[in-house]
């Protein structure tokens, strides 16, 4: 990684099916800075000015009228922070301290998380300024703690919702999973977690078969029925819920899963505190998903070399594939 110049890789496909230059979300989750800290950061980066969401919250609106958020990772302690503190009498007294011990137990374990607004592909460079200068300031990001068990995710807006492209992008990244996995050397802390689990296999084995090529609905309902569940390493209910709200609620009713044109990639760890880690190493990760699902004869023949693969467990124990994929897998 230290290798790796910090250069943000142009995806594939550069506009959305309006013809719009595809946008991407980014949230990154951090401590070691307080929640005041990182809004002034943020803020005189972009130019902002800076709004209070709660006593957990701020809104940093950027000098393009864009909303960024600053806030604690915690939903139930930013609802409470969004609610007036109850006045000094012993009831309010009991509130104010259940929420105090609240917020002091969370500032040891749970991290503060920046989510950028869907920003054009021209603005990720944006990205890296801002961590570089969280850095500098002390942000500290998962394997600074054997506790932390911080992220980066990203949202990267679907270049249009033909299921045949959906499906392709969705074979891509389950035939380059264990190599995005090593990649992203995922510390223990964030292991034995359950947010970024790995696809069950035989949703895995079904997906990436020579004639996998289903309409929208069947491919929902496939993804459902194996996955029904934010905690995928490539999250797919955002867009199934944009696409086809009814379908997926009649399965999860997750009041965190909102609607959005775009794929939730939740594998990458937070390293905040490394010098040699940027947005620029997932990113271009996540571009070897796209230009695989963008070639489709050189997915198809991936998807092929995958399925004889899983066929050898022996091989699958050795970390074979992963080297396959270097070799010949990767468009460079």
């Amino acid at each position: 990684m230290s290798n790796e110049k910090a250069v943000l890789l142009d995806p594939p496909w550069l506009h959305n099916e309006q013809g719009m230059t595809r946008r991407v979300g980014v949230e990154i989750e951090m401590t070691g800075l307080t929640l005041e800290q990182i809004t002034r950061i943020v803020a005189e980066q972009l130019q902002g000015k800076v709004s209070s969401k709660g006593r957990y919250e701020r809104q940093i609106t950027d000098s393009q009228g864009e909303n960024w958020l600053v806030e604690l990772d915690f939903h139930l302690l930013k609802q409470m922070g969004r609610e007036e503190r109850p006045s000094s009498t012993l009831g309010g007294e009991l509130g104010n301290s259940a929420e105090d011990a609240l917020a002091w137990f969370a500032e040891s374990l749970v991290p503060f998380e920046l989510v950028s607004p869907p920003l054009t592909l021209e603005r990720l460079p944006e990205v890296e300024v801002i961590i570089q200068q969280l850095r500098q300031a002390g942000a500290k990001g998962s394997s600074d703690s054997l506790v932390n068990a911080f992220g980066m995710q990203l949202n990267p807006e679907v270049p249009d919702s033909r299921p045949e492209t959906l499906t392709r992008f969705i074979k891509a990244f389950l035939c380059l999973y264990d190599w995005l996995y090593q990649r992203a050397q995922i510390d223990l802390s964030r292991q034995v977690t359950s947010y970024i689990n790995p696809f069950p296999a035989r949703y895995i084995k079904k997906v990436v078969a020579e004639d996998y090529w289903p309409e929208l609905e069947q491919l929902i309902d496939d993804y459902l029925v194996d996955n029904p569940t934010r905690n995928r390493a490539l999250d797919c209910l955002p867009l199934f819920l944009h696409l086809d709200k009814a379908r997926v609620r009649r399965t999860t009713d997750d009041p965190l899963i909102k609607p959005r044109p775009t794929f939730h990639y939740r594998l990458p760890s937070s390293e905040i505190h490394s010098p040699a880690w940027g947005l620029f190493v997932s990113w271009n990760d996540w571009i070897q998903v796209e230009r695989l699902a963008a070639d489709c004869e050189r997915l198809q023949a991936c998807c092929q070399a995958y399925r004889q693969h899983l066929n050898k467990p022996i091989d699958r124990l050795m970390g074979k594939w992963i080297q396959e994929v270097e070799s010949q897998w990767l468009n460079q």
